[in-house]
């Protein structure tokens, strides 16, 4: 692919040219400070990562895509990882396994909330194109990496958004359920506000799943889970 049209270059060290060249130093240091996480940041706004992102998705093979993905999320500069989830932030992509691993594999190296939220949007994407790689999220659960945890229900919102589930949806939606409620002995605040998260969502949609969620383990939750997640109820 070309740069010559006003498309960005499709190779990790030009796109990461570009993003120093749209850095603001001022933004870096307030970004960092924010963050926490130890990494590079930039001071580039999302909007310009997506900028950069969009006419990617749309000209370049998924195979390359993945690739490119790959290199950009090993500099570990916070604004190359976030553009690497935006370039395989796709509904429809195929082939599509190459980069469900990858994403899989980014999951335990989770430090901040920015870039694991960014990686899990685009894998909830591969997940709605292929429920059965909630059998790989549900291994997550189980892991002592806290943002592991935190993913398999990010990346399972999908499920709590949706209008009108099929009875395999309504089958996953509950399977996450039990993962929520087995996560509720947790204890680091970000498991219980994603889990709140979760219930609120969903309760737009099934309020009366969410009553039944509260009635049964609302006495293990955290109270401002608890609150957050029935703040749609009414």
């Amino acid at each position: 692919m070309s740069d010559t049209a006003g498309d960005p270059p499709a190779d990790a060290a030009a796109l990461l040219a570009a993003l120093k060249d749209l850095g603001q130093p001022d933004r870096a240091a307030a970004m960092a400070a924010y963050h926490k996480a130890p990494r590079r940041y930039l001071g580039v706004a999302n909007p310009a990562i997506e900028a950069l992102a969009r006419p990617l998705r749309r000209t370049l093979p998924a195979p390359e895509r993945v690739a490119l993905a790959r290199a950009l999320w090993e500099t570990d500069i916070h604004e190359a990882r976030i553009l690497a989830a935006r370039l395989l932030t796709q509904a429809r992509m195929r082939p599509d396994d190459g980069a469900w691993a990858l994403i899989a594999s980014w999951v335990e190296s989770f430090d901040a909330w920015a870039i694991a939220d960014h990686a899990c949007i685009a894998g909830q994407k591969r997940l709605v194109a292929d429920p059965a790689r909630i059998d790989e999220v549900e291994g997550w659960t189980h892991r002592a990496h806290m943002w592991s945890r935190r993913a398999a229900l990010v990346m399972t919102l999908p499920w709590a958004r949706m209008n009108h589930p099929k009875a395999r949806d309504l089958a996953v939606r509950e399977r996450v359920l039990g993962w929520a409620a087995a996560l509720l002995d947790d204890r680091d605040w970000f498991i219980h506000k994603v889990v709140a998260s979760w219930l609120r969502d969903l309760s737009r949609r099934d309020a009366a799943r969410v009553r039944r969620f509260l009635d049964a383990h609302g006495a293990r939750m955290r109270p401002f889970a608890r609150r957050e997640a029935a703040r749609r109820l009414g």
